[in-house]
C-alpha cells in the first residue's frame, strides 16, 4: 500500500493498557502514532470508575492488582505510579471439626506464617514443603522473567538452566500431580493450586497444561510473582500510560470503532467510525491491541464460534460499610488485606469444575476476595469512617454456564459466592453492604458475557485465549522480528500487541511493549 497524506508509522487498534505503552514506546523513538478506541476513554479492562450511585468510591471494576508489569518498563516510559505491597499474602479460613481457624500467610514470611501452618496442619512437614515448593517456583522465575523484555528465548535454552525437577514440576507435567506429591494438606493444596485457574477452567491434571502456564504468568513478575496495589486503583495505571503516550506525541482518538483492516506485504489501511463519520487511517504497521479471534474478524475473516475464547470467572464488587467478623476471631484488617481464598480447599476446586464442566453452577463455589481499600484508601473518598471495597473473583464459571440463563445463573452464582463468605462470618455480608442512592445493596457482579459486552473481549475471556508459555519451542521459526517477539501474525505488517501475544497476558505491559521492539527492529 501507498503512503498517503495524513497516514503514520503506526496505527494500534485498541486502547488498553497494552496499546498504550506501543504507543508510549513507538513515539518516543519518533515514530508518528495513531490510537483508535472504541470506547469513550483509554484504559480498557484497567480503568478506575464509582460503580455505585450516591457514592464517589472509585473501584478498579475489571482488573484489579499488577503482577506481571516489569520495573523496567515502567523507568522506560516515567511512569508515575506508586504500587504498594500487601502485608498479607493470603488468608484462609478454615472449619474442620466444627472449629474455624485458618491459614494465615504474611507476604514476608515469618514466625506467625510457620505457627499457622502448625496449628493447621499439626506438624511442620506442610510449611517445610511450602517453602521448598515456593523456592523452587523462584528459581524458575528468576531464570523466566528477565528475558520477558527480551527476543524470546527457546524452551531448550531455559531447560539447560533449570533444575530438571522443577522443569517437570511446572512446564512438562501436570501442575496437580507434583502439588499432590509435594503437599498433605487439602487446604494447603488448595491455596497452591488457585494460583493455576484464575481465569482458567482447568482441572489440575488436565493434559493441556493451561493452568500449569497460568500458574506460571501469576508467578514470575519481576521474579517475585508479587501481586501490588495501584494508588488511585487500576486507572492510575492507565492514565499514566496514557500520559507518557501523549507527551510522546502518540495521538490518542476515543469513540473511534475498527471496522476493517486491510493489510499487504507494504502496510495496511484501518477503516474506522466516530461520531463525525467513517475515515481510513494508512500505516507501515499496524498493532492489534485486540484478542486475535477478533483480530481475524477485522481482517474479513469469519466470526468463527468454534474458535471463540471461553472466559472463566465472576467478578463481584462490593461496597461496604464495614469489613464483617470472621468466626475464627482473626482481626478483618489482617485478613481481607490480602488474599482470601473462599471454597478454594483442593478437593473443593477440582469438585467444582467437575460440577461446571457437567454444566452446573458450583455447589461450592471457589473465589478470593481482596480489599483494595485497606492498601489503598485514597480510593473510597470522602466516605463515612469504616466504609471499605471488597473484590470477589470467581474460578470455575465458564461462559458455557451463562449461556441458556444469563441472569438467573449468574444470580445463583452470586448466591452461591456470598454463601462462601458468608459460612466463616460472625456478621452476615448482607448486612455489611452499603446501599446507593436508590437504597439498593452496593454490589455488582460480571460474568463473561458481561465482560464481553462492556469490552469486546470475545467469550469474556480476560487473557483474549489460552496463554501460551513465555517462550518458544526450539522448533519455532524465529526468522522476523515479530516472530522473534511473539508477536507475529500471518501478516508482516500487521503485528499482536495485546494479551493475545506470547508474554501477553496480565497487566504486564509487555504485549505493548514487545510489538514496539519488533516495529523498531524491522525498520
Amino acid at each position: 500500500m501507498t503512503r498517503t497524506a495524513g497516514s503514520k508509522d503506526v496505527v494500534i487498534v485498541g486502547g488498553g493498557h497494552n496499546g498504550l505503552v506501543a504507543a508510549a514506546y513507538l513515539a518516543r523513538a519518533g515514530l508518528s502514532v495513531q490510537v483508535l478506541e472504541r470506547l469513550d476513554h483509554t484504559g480498557g479492562a484497567a480503568i478506575s470508575a464509582p460503580a455505585f450511585s450516591g457514592h464517589p468510591t472509585r473501584l478498579s471494576r475489571y482488573s484489579y492488582l499488577v503482577s506481571m508489569m516489569p520495573e523496567t518498563l515502567m523507568a522506560d516510559l516515567d511512569l508515575d505510579i506508586a504500587l504498594l505491597s500487601r502485608g498479607t499474602a493470603s488468608y484462609t479460613p478454615t472449619l474442620r471439626d466444627g472449629r474455624a481457624g485458618g491459614l494465615y500467610v504474611e507476604r514476608v514470611e515469618r514466625e506467625a506464617t510457620r505457627q499457622s501452618f502448625l496449628d493447621l496442619t499439626g506438624s511442620d512437614d506442610e510449611y517445610d514443603a511450602w517453602r521448598e515448593f515456593y523456592a523452587d517456583v523462584a528459581d524458575l522465575a528468576h531464570v523466566v522473567a528477565p528475558t520477558l523484555m527480551q527476543p524470546l528465548p527457546t524452551d531448550r535454552e531455559l531447560r539447560e538452566r533449570v533444575d530438571p525437577g522443577i522443569w517437570r514440576d511446572l512446564v512438562t507435567s501436570p501442575l496437580g500431580a507434583a502439588i499432590e506429591r509435594r503437599f498433605s494438606d487439602d487446604t494447603v493444596r488448595g491455596v497452591v493450586a488457585t494460583d493455576a485457574l484464575i481465569g482458567t477452567f482447568a482441572s489440575m491434571h488436565d493434559q493441556s497444561l493451561i493452568q500449569n502456564r497460568c500458574f506460571l504468568y501469576h508467578l514470575i513478575g519481576n521474579g517475585t510473582g508479587e501481586w501490588r496495589v495501584p494508588v488511585g486503583g487500576m486507572g492510575a495505571v492507565t492514565d499514566a500510560l496514557a500520559r507518557a503516550a501523549i507527551a510522546a506525541g502518540a495521538e490518542i482518538v476515543t469513540g473511534a470503532g475498527v471496522k476493517s483492516i486491510l493489510a499487504d506485504g507494504a502496510g495496511g489501511e484501518v477503516t474506522w467510525d466516530d461520531a463525525s463519520g467513517t475515515h481510513t487511517t494508512a500505516a507501515d504497521y499496524v498493532l492489534a491491541n485486540v484478542a486475535p479471534w477478533v483480530l481475524q474478524i477485522l481482517l474479513g475473516g469469519e466470526a468463527d464460534p468454534a474458535t471463540k475464547p471461553q472466559g472463566s470467572q465472576l467478578k463481584i464488587n462490593l461496597l461496604l460499610d464495614r469489613l464483617p467478623r470472621l468466626r475464627s476471631g482473626v482481626d478483618p484488617a489482617l485478613a481481607f488485606s490480602g488474599t482470601l481464598h473462599l471454597g478454594e480447599d483442593y478437593s473443593q476446586v477440582e469438585a467444582a469444575y467437575a460440577d461446571a464442566a457437567a454444566g452446573r453452577v458450583p455447589s461450592t463455589m471457589p473465589g478470593e476476595v481482596y480489599c483494595h481499600s485497606l492498601s489503598d484508601p485514597s480510593i473510597l473518598g470522602e466516605v463515612p469512617e469504616g466504609t471499605h471495597t471488597l473484590t470477589y473473583f470467581g474460578l470455575h464459571t465458564p461462559a458455557a454456564l451463562f449461556e441458556s440463563d444469563p441472569e438467573g445463573a449468574k444470580a445463583l452464582a452470586v448466591e452461591r459466592a456470598i454463601a462462601s463468605l458468608d459460612a466463616h462470618l460472625v456478621d452476615p455480608l448482607a448486612s455489611c453492604l452499603a446501599r446507593d442512592a436508590d437504597g439498593n445493596p452496593c454490589i455488582e457482579a460480571k460474568i463473561p458475557q458481561d465482560i464481553e459486552r462492556d469490552l469486546a473481549m470475545p467469550g469474556g475471556h480476560i487473557f483474549h485465549g489460552d496463554l501460551a508459555w513465555p517462550w518458544a519451542s526450539h522448533r519455532s521459526r524465529l526468522e522476523t522480528p515479530a516472530q522473534q517477539w511473539g508477536v507475529a501474525t500471518d501478516l508482516e505488517r500487521v503485528l499482536l500487541c495485546g494479551s493475545g501475544a506470547r508474554r501477553g497476558g496480565a497487566v504486564s505491559g509487555l504485549g505493548g511493549h514487545n510489538a514496539a521492539q519488533a516495529v523498531l527492529a524491522s525498520l
